[in-house]
């Protein structure tokens, strides 16, 4: 018998020490590739002042969403609409898309046409083509994989690293409101299986059920960007939550985040069910994840033209401690923000 001497758990890394230590020995050998592994997109060189976005997210049923609660078409759109968020995130143009899936003898031909009108709706909402996939039968469940492809001028994209001592820490709608209504569902689908007959309570909490089964990416906002020649010096999409986002930001741009609790955009319709199920607004809006907003950083020259943008709200600086990331709470204290992000089941 062999002995598993020596065995890493994967939890031990979580999912970005994982892709860390899988692709160490990696190195680009193509002039085209300009950034590879690392960020929201890799950037591939077009020999033209634009360059090629590319980026690949997959969704395991039991593990990414639950099809107890989430509807098949909620789960195309949702799909497709996390991978724009990816593209998005470097401050460029999704284009198209190509889509495959693994699926067990439990679809019908009906329910995977379900599957595809969200894709569609998505699709045509967003302006990007589907291009391509591949479908496989699976043993069990359900398995999406996205590929999103978009562009940007190779002097507009902005990576995860460029953020400076001074620059100040900006992000877009507001958090937390997707985590409370996961938590809302998660609860609702454990009181049916212990009560068939119990009809689910949900009203009233149209807004947060709607930020977690149907979110959007903010297109809007990269083209509030273009039209008011702000160029970000660093960004990334909120899907693992603030806290960790920011880390991302601090660690590849050299340097430390600082934001303030009462600064956090959180929408009023969110506080009620907080309540509801127990939770505290705070931790929902740093942890919580799912978001699909962008954080990022700008210039304080910027500050002016960010302002027109009644959707942008600043909630803090970046400051010259490499790695710190904090918070200063409503009673002026200031305290270490960890990054919680995803971790192997």
């Amino acid at each position: 018998m062999f002995e598993n001497a020596g065995r890493t758990e994967i939890n031990s890394l979580g999912e970005f020490g994982l892709i860390d230590h899988l692709t160490q020995h990696f190195t680009n050998t193509q002039i085209n590739t300009l950034t590879g592994i690392g960020d929201d997109a890799a950037v591939i060189d077009t020999g033209t002042e634009e360059a090629m976005l590319v980026s690949t997210d997959m969704l395991l049923e039991g593990i990414h969403f639950d099809l107890a609660y989430m509807p098949l078409k909620h789960l195309g759109y949702k799909a497709i609409v996390i991978n724009l968020s990816d593209i998005y995130a470097m401050n460029g143009t999704p284009q198209q898309v190509t889509v495959s899936i693994g699926f067990s003898n439990r679809f019908s031909l009906e329910a995977l046409e379900e599957l595809y009108s969200g894709i569609r709706l998505a699709c045509e909402i967003y302006h990007v083509d589907l291009v391509g996939g591949d479908t496989s039968s699976a043993q069990a469940g359900l398995t999406i994989s996205i590929t999103a492809i978009g562009k940007a001028k190779k002097s507009d994209i902005t990576y995860r690293k460029g953020a400076e001592a001074g620059d100040l820490i900006a992000v877009s709608g507001d958090l937390g409101a997707a985590f409370v209504g996961l938590q809302y569902l998660i609860r609702e689908k454990k009181i049916y299986m212990e009560n068939p007959g119990v009809q689910p309570e949900l009203e009233g909490k149209d807004y947060v059920l709607e930020r977690q089964l149907k979110p959007e990416a903010r297109k809007d906002i990269i083209e509030f960007f273009n039209s008011s020649n702000i160029i970000p010096t660093s960004m990334i999409d909120i899907s693992d939550g603030l806290s960790s986002e920011l880390h991302h930001l601090a660690k590849q741009s050299g340097c430390g985040m600082l934001i303030h609790e009462d600064k956090l955009p959180i929408d009023p319709m969110m506080y009620n069910p907080c309540i509801d199920i127990g939770l505290e607004a705070t931790m929902c809006a740093t942890n919580g994840g799912e978001d699909y907003e962008l954080l990022f950083t700008i210039k304080q020259v910027d500050y002016e033209k960010l302002k027109l943008n009644s959707d942008i709200h600043i909630i803090g600086y970046c400051t010259d401690q490499y790695g710190s990331v904090k918070m200063i709470s409503k009673n002026n204290n200031e305290y270490p923000l960890e990054a919680q992000g995803w971790k192997a089941v």
